[in-house]
């Protein structure tokens, strides 16, 4: 081989490589940053190809994307009852900004566990601090999270970080508070199951009283319109009885007596003081009355 030709694919193979020094990828789930002599010149790179000057002078490194979790167990915090909680719990996290992340860091998971972990751990603590033993188990989980994340969202963004859950896995009592927990929550369950309780009899009571009253109205009401009627009645036979009289009297006298008589005779129990020649006996004694 010539040494123009040696020449040739000497220069073809330096060019080679630099080119594959120069190259990188990105992918969907990583986030890259390059640095000029150890200076951080871009981290802004999309998904692709990408080039960079050799490694001597520039190079990459590269992040997850994707959402991390990282697990802390046994730790240990008071309520404000002074009781104790012993407490699991998880974080679930993505990195928002690589330049920060780098630079607080230094790229090291362990590291931003660690301050992560420092981070949602007081969150934790103030949160329990600020709740008793039967509240903090109770609180609802936003609660909890907008206690834990208020005062750390800062700290955690100072990271370059995002939290995206905190969730507890487990909490645990010391041995010797669970039995006085547990009654304290059964007495408390107690005392809410007595007021439903009672709101329940004050309810049967006023729906008693109020069916009672509209009992008694209903009945006035009808009683008020049955002797409406009734006395309709007694005037339409008055006035029936007294167009019968003037039509024929001596019948008239007649039917009446004959009404009294049904009414007051024929039962053995009956007793009549009477003077013989009283009017009441006119009919017996004599049909024609007279």
């Amino acid at each position: 081989m010539s040494n123009r030709a040696l020449g040739v694919v000497v220069v073809v193979a330096a060019a080679l490589g630099v080119f594959l020094w120069s190259a990188f990828t990105v992918s969907e789930t990583q986030l890259a940053i390059r640095f000029t002599f150890k200076e951080i010149t871009r981290a802004d790179y999309k998904p692709g190809l990408h080039f960079m000057m050799p490694f001597w002078i520039d190079t990459v490194e590269k992040y997850p994307k994707l959402v991390l979790t990282e697990s802390y167990t046994g730790e240990q915090f008071l309520t404000n009852e002074n009781k104790q909680l012993d407490v699991a719990f998880f974080i679930k996290w993505r990195i928002s900004d690589v330049t920060r992340y780098r630079l607080t860091t230094g790229g090291l998971r362990e590291t931003a566990r660690a301050r992560l972990g420092d981070i949602v751990r007081d969150g934790i603590k103030r949160a329990a601090q600020k709740r008793s033993l039967e509240q903090f188990v109770a609180a609802e989980r936003a609660e909890l999270m907008g206690d834990m994340l208020g005062s750390a969202a800062k700290s955690v963004e100072q990271l370059g970080i995002q939290v995206v859950d905190v969730r507890m896995q487990r909490v645990e009592l010391p041995e010797v508070v669970v039995g006085s927990v547990y009654e304290r929550m059964r007495q408390d369950y107690r005392a809410l199951a007595a007021g439903y309780r009672a709101e329940g009899d004050e309810i049967a009571q006023r729906t008693k009283a109020e069916a009672d009253r509209d009992r008694t109205t209903i009945l006035a009401d009808a009683t008020r319109q049955s002797l409406g009627l009734r006395g309709e009645g007694d005037a339409l036979a008055t006035d029936i009885y007294s167009k019968a009289y003037g039509r024929n009297p001596e019948f008239y006298s007649f039917y009446r007596s004959l009404e009294a008589y049904r009414n007051s005779l024929g039962r053995e129990t009956d007793v009549l003081v009477l003077a013989p020649d009283s009017e009441f006996f006119k009919y017996l004694k004599n049909p024609s009355g007279k």
